[in-house]
C-alpha cells in the first residue's frame, strides 16, 4: 500500500541513481519490475546481493535485451507500465530498440524516466563520470570541507542520490499525474549536473546576500562556525552542535555552564 499503489514501474537494471529511484517509487506502494542483464555484471562496488539494499521491494525478471525475443517481451511489459526507469549513457537503449520513441509508440501514456551525468546532448554526454564528477563540475564539491583542506567527498549522496535519483522520482510522479489528466506520456530527463546546480540554489543566495562565501570552512553551515559543527568527546565518541538559533545557543552556553 501506499499513494503510489497500483502504479507500475518498468526498471532497466543500472546503478546508482537508478536503483535507488525504483526503491523510492516502491517504498510508495508503486508495483516495480527491474529487468536485469543475464551473466556477470560490473555494477559498482562488488558485494553480495543480500546487502543491496537499494534492490529492495521489487522483482527482477532477466532478460537479455539484444535478443529480439527478450526485447519483445520488454516492450510488451512496457506497454502495461505506466513508467519506465533507465540510466545508461545516451544513445544505449535506442539502440536496443527501447528508447523513448520505441516505447512512447507502444504506450503514449507511459512516464519514460532517463538518470544521466552529464545529460543527454552536449559536449559531455558520453563522458564516462561518477557521482564526485559530477558534483566538482557544478562546483559542490568545492563546499565541502575544512578552511585551507582538500574537499571532502560527501559520498554519492549528493550527485546520485539527491540530484539524480530523487529530481528523476518527483519529475515521474508529475508526470503520471500529467499522464492522467491529458492520457499523454513524456520523457523525464533527470542530468545529475542540473540537479546538483538546483540543489546550490539557496547556497548561492546566501553568497549573493553577503552572508556566505565560496571559501570552504568559513560559512555557518561549513564547519566555519564554532555553533554548528562536530565535536570529539572525552569518552572518544563525537557530538554534532546545531544551536544556530540564538535561543538554543543561549542553551548550549547554559549546559556547558
Amino acid at each position: 500500500m501506499g499513494p503510489l499503489a497500483g502504479i507500475k514501474v518498468v526498471e532497466l537494471a543500472g546503478i546508482g541513481p537508478g536503483p535507488m529511484c525504483a526503491m523510492v517509487l516502491a517504498d510508495l506502494g508503486a508495483t516495480v519490475l527491474r529487468i536485469e542483464r543475464p551473466g556477470p555484471q560490473d555494477l559498482g562496488v562488488a558485494r553480495p546481493r543480500r546487502y543491496d539494499l537499494l534492490l529492495r521491494g521489487r522483482r527482477a525478471l532477466m532478460l537479455d535485451l539484444k535478443r529480439p525475443e527478450a526485447k519483445a517481451l520488454a516492450l510488451r511489459l512496457v506497454e502495461q507500465a505506466d513508467a519506465l526507469i533507465e540510466g545508461f549513457r545516451p544513445g544505449v537503449t535506442e539502440r536496443l530498440g527501447l528508447g523513448p520513441e520505441d516505447c512512447l509508440t507502444r504506450n503514449p501514456r507511459l512516464v519514460y524516466g532517463r538518470v544521466t551525468g552529464w545529460g543527454q546532448k552536449g559536449p559531455l554526454a558520453q563522458a564516462a563520470g561518477h557521482d564526485i564528477n559530477y558534483i566538482s563540475l557544478v562546483g559542490a564539491l568545492h563546499a565541502f570541507g575544512r578552511r585551507g583542506q582538500a574537499p571532502v567527498p560527501p559520498l554519492n549522496l549528493l550527485g546520485d542520490f539527491a540530484a539524480g535519483a530523487l529530481y528523476l522520482a518527483l519529475g515521474i510522479v508529475c508526470g503520471i499525474l500529467e499522464a492522467r489528466g491529458s492520457g499523454k506520456g513524456q520523457v523525464i530527463d533527470a542530468a545529475m549536473v542540473d540537479g546538483t546546480a538546483s540543489l546550490l540554489t539557496a547556497f548561492h543566495g546566501l553568497v549573493a546576500a553577503g552572508l556566505a562565501t565560496h571559501e570552504r570552512g568559513t560559512n555557518a553551515l561549513d564547519t566555519g562556525a564554532h555553533f554548528y559543527n562536530a565535536y570529539q568527546c572525552a569518552d572518544g565518541h563525537w557530538i554534532s552542535v546545531a544551536a544556530i538559533e540564538g535561543k538554543f545557543y543561549a542553551e548550549l552556553l547554559r549546559r556547558l555552564d
